[in-house]
């Protein structure tokens, strides 16, 4: 597997890049998709949800696809299955983004090559919430650090 993985090149792709369409964002809170909207929303990031079964996700305007979204993105954030993400790796050159970014176990080499082809960066089998957590400080020796996840036992149970 072949992409721009390196811990400065995630930096750098993260620190430059903060307009972010979410390709397959879910309304539903409990996806991984929506913890990813949320936390990207909550740490600086625009994002643009790409879904065509919502009209709004996260108070922000859904898109049917990414060449519906109004004005220029940087990173087209995938949650589709790898067989699934070569018409929006064409979308995302078309549209001008920067980065085609690749959800955990997402990884398809033929797109990633016509991305890079086109000129732009490709991550595959990463966590843009992750990755972003673990280069600027909200990972830590007890996981992610979300105040959601814990270990801890809620109190309704500690009676």
């Amino acid at each position: 597997m072949s992409d721009d993985t390196d811990i400065n090149t995630l930096r750098r792709i993260l620190i430059e890049n903060k307009k972010v369409a979410i390709v397959g964002l879910s309304a539903d809170w409990s996806r991984p998709s929506n913890f990813v909207g949320k936390y990207l929303l909550e740490h600086g990031f625009e994002i643009y949800p790409v879904n065509p079964k919502y009209d709004e996700i996260l108070d922000r305007p859904c898109y049917p696809d990414l060449k519906s979204i109004p004005e220029p993105v940087d990173i087209v954030d995938l949650f589709q299955r790898a067989d699934r993400v070569m018409p929006f790796v064409e979308d995302a050159i078309e549209i001008g983004a920067k980065v085609v970014w690749m959800q955990l176990e997402i990884v398809n080499e033929e797109a990633a090559t016509r991305a890079r082809a086109a000129g732009l960066e490709v991550v595959m089998d990463r966590c843009i919430k992750i990755e972003y957590a673990r280069l600027f400080g909200g990972l830590n020796t007890a996981g992610v650090n979300t105040g959601i996840i814990s270990s801890q036992r809620p109190l309704i149970f500690n009676r």
